[in-house]
């Protein structure tokens, strides 16, 4: 049978009936409507602390994200890394550590390699000594902050075992897979379906904007959909809610943006700045 779990419903009732802001009564009902939208920190707090770090999530986790995002890679020697490019050189200073490793991408650096990389002073002087966590070590601290973790996996077809891996790891904590804690997502949806038919309990998202037809298949192995910001419109809302999926909306940092979104009824949104979102989903 397919994954049907409906959407958050107030969100849903936002898609079928947008609303019209007129006096108490109407922004009473804003109120209520936003109040289900999940805060996604888009790879942490990174608006506010280096991508991906665990000081990024430690702050996320302090504005009171729902979500934590982050994307993993795997390493030369099969460990599973938080990095979102192929290289490590936009986020730390492999040049200089390891200036004869060109191209510097993660895959071909052993987790001893990348644990000696500053992945911290990029962003700020503060931020010196920052490390490139493991999954283990960020999943560790988004439970100590009491949020969700939303797992994306970094073109997975490039890591043999990734999947295999990531599986592994996950029921190894029974906390990750039980009470929707954790969601995988992807642009390789093959992958997100790959983890799904592994644990079931693990929720699955495809990154992208699959169309009306797509849409059927993805309910079988996912609960939500994550398109751009740019190509959300409010029909996309309700076909999305229509075939019981959940639609998130990425990577959004500006009011205007947030509460046209929040308008079309969408269910979360993914954003570099969580206080911003918490202070207007509190009205």
């Amino acid at each position: 049978m397919p994954r049907l779990r409906a959407p958050i419903f107030l969100a849903g009732l936002a898609a079928l009936a947008p609303l019209v802001v007129a006096g108490p009564a109407a922004a009473d009902r804003e109120r209520r409507v936003w109040a289900g939208v999940q805060i996604i920190a888009h790879r942490g707090a990174s608006a506010y602390a280096p991508e991906n770090t665990l000081a990024a999530f430690r702050l996320a986790g302090q504005m009171r994200a729902d979500l934590i995002e982050l994307d993993v890679r795997q390493t030369k020697d099969g460990h599973l890394v938080v990095v979102h490019d192929r290289t490590l050189t936009r986020t730390t200073d492999v040049k200089r550590r390891f200036p004869k490793l060109k191209p510097w991408r993660v895959r071909d650096l052993t987790l001893k390699q990348i644990k000696k990389l500053d992945a911290g002073s990029w962003f700020a002087r503060r931020y010196k000594g920052e490390r490139v966590p493991t999954l283990a070590e960020a999943l560790r601290t988004i439970k100590a902050a009491r949020a969700k973790a939303l797992v994306e996996l970094k073109n997975p077809e490039e890591y043999p075992g990734l999947t295999r891996r990531l599986v592994a790891q996950l029921e190894d904590d029974p906390y990750w897979t039980s009470y929707e804690r954790l969601t995988v997502q992807s642009f390789s949806w093959r992958y997100v379906k790959a983890v799904n038919d592994a644990l079931p309990a693990v929720r699955g998202t495809v990154l992208g904007r699959p169309d009306s037809a797509e849409l059927f298949g993805v309910r079988w192995y996912a609960e939500a959909v994550h398109p751009s910001k740019q190509s959300v419109t409010a029909q996309y809302v309700r076909d999305a809610h229509q075939r019981w999926l959940e639609i998130y909306a990425y990577t959004i940092n500006d009011e205007d943006t947030m509460l046209r979104l929040l308008e079309y009824g969408v269910d979360g949104i993914t954003t570099d700045r969580p206080d911003l979102l918490w202070d207007l989903r509190q009205g």
